[in-house]
């Protein structure tokens, strides 16, 4: 169990860290749940990629998570970066900050079925057939609600575009 621990925590996490926005105390609970429901209940059949079954299984703690809650989660005030020493640099830090919370929130505020294909392809970066395979739909529907979170960033965002 430690090596499979070893190897899959850093996925778990990630997609737990961006799938509420940067929270990590969320993010550490659903890693524990994750890895205490395959300690306790390991239900892996072997019909998918480990890993592809790994990430639906996380993407459903989430979701459970949020219904356990029914309450938005604050993502403000996330992503802190620490300064760098001159000037020129921290400010430019800050702005990339401010820039990386405000995509971080209108992610966060993405119904899940956008949510979902969106980090993990942009930020675990899975292929649409993967995606397919952890959220249970066709590559067709992961293209559609990927381009359709993707519009709904860019009317959000379009306005931070040539910031960076």
């Amino acid at each position: 169990m430690h090596d499979l621990y070893v190897e899959n925590q850093r996925r778990v996490f990630s997609v737990a860290m961006n799938y509420f926005g940067g929270d990590r105390e969320m993010a550490e609970d659903v890693t524990q749940k994750v890895f205490v429901k395959l300690l306790t209940k390991m239900e892996f059949r072997g019909e998918a990629e480990f890993t592809t079954w790994l990430y639906r299984l996380t993407v459903n703690a989430c979701t459970d998570e949020v219904r356990k809650m029914k309450r938005f989660v604050d993502f403000s005030g996330l992503l802190g970066l620490a300064g760098p020493r001159a000037a020129a640099v921290q400010q430019l830090m800050a702005e990339r900050d401010e820039i990386s919370s405000l995509v971080a929130q209108e992610v966060a505020c993405l119904r899940p079925k956008y949510r979902v294909p969106v980090l993990l392809k942009y930020v675990e970066g899975l292929s649409y057939n993967e995606i397919a395979e952890v959220i249970g739909c066709s590559a067709g529907t992961v293209a559609s609600r990927l381009n359709r979170g993707l519009k709904k960033l860019e009317a959000k965002l379009g306005h931070l575009r040539g910031s960076i």
